[in-house]
């Protein structure tokens, strides 16, 4: 996915198909926004279906420039926005959900510094072998970045399920190595990652975690025994 406009166009489909199925299966209505992450992530490749036309000549230049302007505009302000937003929502313990919050607001921070960049600074786009390489003026460009990873892998090492905190681990590797690789192809590489990650929520979503059992005990004893009977007190 993301090195050719048919791979693009190829995985739009796919992750749409699995975004489809996984808003079918969000059973609660606080699920709903991590459900549509697979939808967003396939509009997303969409997008770059017609950067890379762009590039090539298959398209205006014209149109080549919207759809870079939009893919970028889903990357860095759409994403970290919306991602710890839709894990939190999903949290089902308020101790933890309050944490999450904060990461979400971090995110929200993120999404509107890059805002101001991607509206107010010249974009630029290039195919580099088998990716494109986007270029966007940023100050501070590396620290907006770790703080980008904190705001988004944050919420899922945040969160009480099981899955999240290890699919959060992943991302933080899949995140170095893909910037260690090449940081200019981090945005478009990037993008790959989301199909895996729509595979985990709609996973997730089909296979809802059971809670855990609660234990009715006093503090320091054992569970009460529904037939035991009360001690004679004198």
């Amino acid at each position: 996915m993301c090195f050719s406009p048919e791979a693009d166009l190829a995985g739009a489909v796919v992750v749409g198909v699995i975004g489809v199925d996984a808003v079918r299966h969000a059973s609660r209505p606080r699920d709903l926004a991590l459900a549509s992450l697979p939808l967003l992530f396939a509009a997303h490749s969409f997008t770059e279906t017609f950067v890379w036309w762009g590039l090539q000549g298959d398209v205006s230049r014209s149109l080549g420039r919207h759809a870079t302007w939009l893919y970028l505009f889903v990357a860095l302000v759409v994403v970290p926005i919306l991602a710890p937003v839709a894990v939190t929502l999903a949290e089902p313990r308020g101790s933890r959900r309050r944490f999450m919050t904060l990461l979400s607001l971090l995110g929200v921070g993120v999404g509107l510094v890059m805002l101001v960049a991607v509206v107010s600074q010249p974009l630029h786009a290039q195919i580099q072998g088998h990716h494109i390489s986007y270029s966007v003026p940023l100050s501070f460009g590396t620290q907006l970045t770790v703080l980008y990873v904190i705001a988004t892998c944050g919420v899922l090492l945040s969160s009480s399920s099981r899955r999240f905190v290890i699919f959060g681990l992943v991302n933080l590797v899949a995140v170095g190595l893909l910037a260690w690789l090449m940081t200019a192809a981090f945005i478009s590489l990037w993008c790959g990652w989301a199909a895996v990650t729509s595979i985990a929520i709609d996973l997730h979503l089909r296979r809802p975690e059971r809670p855990a059992r609660p234990v009715d005990s006093e503090p320091g004893g054992d569970r009460a025994s529904p037939t035991s009977k009360p001690a004679l007190r004198v």
